[in-house]
């Protein structure tokens, strides 16, 4: 219910504008979606919308931002990748290893189960050696 609601209200807001409160509740009443003054404050919270002089608006997406590639970051910051078993060890200059799993993580790497950064190493968690060899492969041919 929440989502459709959530949904409903990002829609509006792409279509048409909306001013105030009361009126995003009345248009969102119009398509069946009654809310009380309360949820409908818990939504924009939620939501993050941005109220500007033109009335309430969506926030700038993670989309909109321009977020680097792992591949650049590893080339950037990647040193050296050792395999142990199931794990794989990126080693980084310092302060490289936040970037590396970030952009790892952002990516969502089908090899990857998770990730653990710490100042100059990344722990890469695969779901087997099989697929730990393949990624660290991947990653060797990045760092070359």
């Amino acid at each position: 219910m929440k989502d459709h609601r959530h949904n409903a209200i990002k829609d509006l807001l792409v279509k048409t504008s909306v001013t105030n409160q009361d009126e995003l509740r009345r248009k969102l009443a119009s398509k069946g979606i009654h809310v009380t003054q309360a949820t409908l404050s818990r939504d924009i919270r939620e939501l993050k919308l941005l109220k500007g002089p033109t009335g309430y608006e969506l926030p700038a997406t993670d989309e909109d931002e321009e977020v680097p590639k792992a591949v650049d970051v590893l080339s950037d910051f990647g040193l050296e990748v050792r395999q142990a078993q199931n794990l794989l060890i990126v080693l980084t200059t310092v302060g490289g290893a936040q970037p590396v799993a970030a952009s790892i993580d952002y990516e969502e790497w089908p090899e990857v189960v998770g990730t653990l950064a710490g100042d100059n190493t990344v722990l890469l968690i695969c779901p087997d050696s099989r697929r730990a060899e393949a990624l660290k492969n991947r990653i060797e041919a990045l760092l070359a």
